[in-house]
């Protein structure tokens, strides 16, 4: 069932383990199938690097397991991403990460601003990357905080906890959690050299993704 998807989810999840966006067992990844509506998640307890497509967990919206491995159970973070996927139908996959300097921010509970042009990927409103208020993992309340958030852009902070990426697929998601970092690395060294308040985010035309009018497509 789903075995192209469920290896999708596998690769991204190992990718962002040998790129630094997560360690040991923090992060969880997901898919959702267009057609069926199903998504597949990352289990709960399963190290990435040894991870394979028979271990991803396949859920329907109502967080049913539709099908799992023999002692394999979905991600502890299971309505988090649930909650994603209803709250935007366009939604295809969802990454959540612990990088280094995203929980620097997150720990601070302080958005990211958009001080380089990475910024432009994650389609959050004013270049900057918001953050959700802290709750407990695996809550409905983790959950109902993300929601607010994804209406307004495609990357949020989790406060005190890591970072949530959405895209068209898992790799695209894994790409703008890749992006979130990047942004998070260069606001904390900016502030190291400059005082907090002289940063300033690029504006919402110069975000704004542009392919040169000089190039003529094939």
């Amino acid at each position: 069932m789903l075995e192209a998807l469920r290896a999708a989810v596998v690769r991204c999840a190992q990718m962002a383990e040998s790129e630094g966006l997560c360690r040991w067992r923090s992060g969880n990844f997901s898919a959702r199938d267009e057609s069926t509506g199903l998504i597949c998640l990352t289990p709960s307890g399963v190290e990435r690097r040894t991870m394979k497509p028979e271990d991803i967990v396949v859920m329907d919206k109502d967080a049913r397991v539709v099908r799992a491995a023999e002692g394999r159970k979905p991600s502890s973070e299971a309505l988090m991403h649930l909650a994603a996927y209803e709250a935007r139908p366009d939604i295809r996959a969802v990454a959540h990460t612990h990088s280094p300097f995203v929980l620097v921010f997150a720990a601070l509970e302080r958005p990211i601003p958009g001080l380089v042009l990475e910024a432009a990927h994650l389609h959050c409103e004013g270049g900057t990357v918001p953050v959700a208020p802290f709750a407990p993992q695996g809550t409905a309340a983790l959950a109902d905080s993300v929601r607010e958030p994804l209406r307004h852009g495609d990357a949020l902070l989790l406060g005190r906890h890591g970072a949530l990426a959405v895209g068209t697929s898992p790799e695209d998601a894994l790409l703008k959690a890749a992006y979130i970092e990047e942004l998070a690395a260069v606001a904390y060294r900016a502030a190291a050299i400059a005082s907090e308040a002289s940063l300033s985010p690029l504006s919402p035309e110069d975000l704004t993704l542009h392919y040169p009018k000089e190039i003529k497509a094939q």
